[in-house]
């Protein structure tokens, strides 16, 4: 619980330097990330050491599609008007990515099962969505502080 609490002061603070810029502010994220992970997967050197490099690899691929492939769908998407045509190529575009990236998440669980026992790779699943759920959560408290301070003007 102690551990939470300060992983939680040191992402507020993270999220202050807000704007430091969007580079710093990914790579402040990225290392709570792997902190908060590895705390609540409990990984052994030994499994740390297999671990990271696999899950790394699947975040990349998974970030790059999402950065690349997906930015120009949704351009697209928000164009406005689209033919019959247009909007089901759009469709299918989005459909491949989308099965891209389940295909690589299953990769991921095939890959970890020879770096983690089974029981750690469903908790990694839980890990993700609470770091998730917390840095929505600071993100949502720092938007609202700043909306106080710039009412308060």
């Amino acid at each position: 619980m102690k551990r939470i609490l300060i992983l939680s002061i040191v992402m507020l603070i993270t999220l202050s330097a807000f704007g430091q810029g969007r580079e710093a502010m990914r790579e402040r994220i990225k290392a709570q990330k792997v902190a908060f992970i590895t705390e609540r997967l409990d990984l052994s050197p030994t499994e740390a050491q297999q671990f990271w490099p696999i899950y790394n690899e699947f975040e990349e691929k998974v970030n790059t599609m999402r950065r690349d492939d997906l930015r120009e769908v949704r351009q697209k998407m928000k164009s406005g008007d689209l033919t019959t045509d247009e909007a089901q190529d759009l469709l299918d575009q989005f459909m491949v990515v989308e099965e891209n990236i389940h295909q690589a998440k299953k990769q991921l669980v095939k890959d970890l099962g020879n770096a983690i026992p089974p029981q750690k790779i469903i908790a990694l699943k839980t890990a993700e969505e609470a770091f998730n759920r917390r840095l929505m959560e600071i993100i949502k408290e720092h938007r609202n502080n700043s909306q106080k301070r710039t009412n308060k003007n």
